[in-house]
């Protein structure tokens, strides 16, 4: 059917064929209706807003609205806004070499108008493919009216030898370019407030004016913006007469677990044919990983209005998969897998996608990317093994005891481009360390074996059974008293 209708050329021909065009939200809507008959998803890589943001969303459809995205960095509002492509139908009929994608049956421009009048049946149509009838556009402050909806063209006026009262003179802007198609304003608040007041007649009539010319445009589009709401009086604002002309204002959030964060992840991150087939990504890792994100979101050095985006997760992925490649490609080893140290890889991708209060940006933005790792390592450890706190507090009998005796006498470093053969050669010296592992993990494999280890000294470091002293090379591990008698010491020493 759709090889049939783009076979049509002519007027004459969409009419004997029962071709009946459609507003763009008429569209939409039955587009939509269609694909809710048959349960097929329409926001298939949009995880997370099952229940909350894509029922709304699909309510506004349904109501033939324009919509406002509203939420902070990260939340898929552009991915939402660029999916609606597919309610589109693939191809639609305009008349042939009209700027603004005429309809052939309610031609509204100059040239279409003349055009249908004076071939009636024999104008001649194209198709327009759904990918070309999608706009987009980051709001700025230094956008104009001229940009978004148009100006007087004088090159124009000259070469067609036109006095500028006529309407052939006009450059029509994105918005009149957008007709019987999705218009998107990313981040609408940075437009300057006489910007805004452009789009009213838009969204409410359909109509445009330029230069005081009384153009009639009938434009038919569907308006998507997008907005993070601390903009309101941060860097500028919504008028509220525009924001009274959106009909459906839809609050968009954060992964509300960790598995979807971590499916989120997953779906985004992209790495490299040898980073996939050569590095391994343990489960606890992905953990791991995802909650420095959701630590991040309640930290009190991170301004909570700004928002901590979902791409945190995303780079911080592939800074620990990179880290483990280097290591891997240092020791001319084949495999590897991301190690616990492997998370202070990640922190240029953490420190670059926060932002820090006062008392975030006195303490640093590498502290507090420390801090953000170290709370996840110990907020997560009494989900695989007994909480030491809990031990503590009940006076029951430390199944860490023998680990922490060992480092009464000795030291242990977790070097960041150890092999793999040096990396559990110092974890397997540590008596106790294998069987704790075994009891509560008996099914772990020998990989996994090791990382859970690791895992457990950074844990007790956390919990301060252990101290830990980060070095250029590496994570050094000693016992609480032996640190405190080597720092005074120190500090006498320094002081004779």
């Amino acid at each position: 059917m759709k090889q049939k209708l783009t076979a049509l050329k002519t007027l004459g021909d969409l009419k004997q064929a029962g071709y009946n065009t459609k507003t763009i939200k008429q569209e939409l809507r039955d587009n939509l209706i269609e694909k809710l008959k048959n349960k097929t998803p329409l926001f298939e890589n949009i995880l997370g807003y099952e229940h909350t943001v894509i029922p709304e969303v699909e309510r506004a459809i349904l109501s033939q609205h324009n919509m406002l995205l509203l939420g902070l960095r990260g939340q898929a509002k552009t991915s939402i806004a660029r999916a609606m492509i597919q309610l589109l139908d693939e191809y639609i009929p305009i008349v042939e070499g009209s700027e603004l994608n005429d309809d052939p049956f309610h031609p509204i421009t100059n040239y279409a108008r003349t055009l249908v009048a004076e071939k009636g049946d024999s104008t001649p149509i194209a198709w327009l493919h759904r990918d070309d009838r999608y706009t987009e556009k980051l709001a700025t402050p230094d956008v104009t009216v001229a940009d978004l909806i148009g100006d007087v063209d004088p090159i124009k006026a000259a070469n067609l030898k036109l006095n500028y009262n006529d309407e052939r003179v006009l450059h029509f802007g994105l918005v009149p370019n957008a007709n019987r198609g999705l218009f998107v304003i990313n981040e609408l608040p940075d437009l300057q407030a006489r910007i805004q007041v452009a789009l009213f007649n838009i969204l409410q009539e359909g109509d445009i004016q330029i230069r005081g010319f009384k153009v009639r445009l009938p434009l038919d589009i569907t308006f998507m913006f997008t907005a993070n709401p601390e903009d309101y009086t941060n860097r500028g604002s919504i008028i509220t007469p525009l924001k009274d002309r959106i009909q459906s204002q839809i609050l968009t959030h954060y992964p509300v677990s960790i598995d979807i964060a971590k499916a989120i992840t997953k779906q985004e991150v992209h790495l490299t044919r040898e980073q996939e087939q050569n590095i391994e990504m343990p489960e606890i890792m992905h953990d791991l990983l995802e909650n420095i994100a959701f630590e991040a979101r309640k930290s009190e050095y991170i301004d909570q209005k700004s928002g901590v985006s979902a791409r945190l997760s995303i780079t911080a992925f592939q800074n620990i998969v990179s880290g483990a490649e280097r290591r891997m490609l240092l020791n001319a080893e084949h495999k590897t897998m991301a190690r616990i140290a492997d998370l202070y890889a990640a922190i240029p991708a953490i420190t670059g996608k926060v932002e820090l209060v006062y008392e975030g940006e006195q303490e640093g933005a590498q502290n507090i990317a420390h801090l953000l790792i170290s709370k996840t390592i110990r907020t997560n450890f009494p989900i695989y093994f007994p909480d030491p706190e809990s031990i503590k507090r009940k006076k029951q009998s430390n199944p860490y005891q023998e680990i922490i005796d060992w480092f009464n006498r000795n030291e242990l470093e977790i070097g960041f481009d150890s092999s793999d053969l040096r990396y559990q050669a110092q974890l397997d010296k540590i008596p106790g360390l294998k069987e704790l592992v075994k009891r509560y993990f008996p099914h772990v494999d020998s990989s996994n074996k090791y990382i859970l280890m690791e895992f457990v000294i950074f844990a007790l470091a956390e919990y301060s059974l252990l101290t830990r002293h980060f070095m250029t090379t590496g994570v050094n591990f000693k016992d609480i008293l032996g640190a405190m008698f080597s720092s005074n010491f120190g500090e006498d020493d320094d002081d004779n």
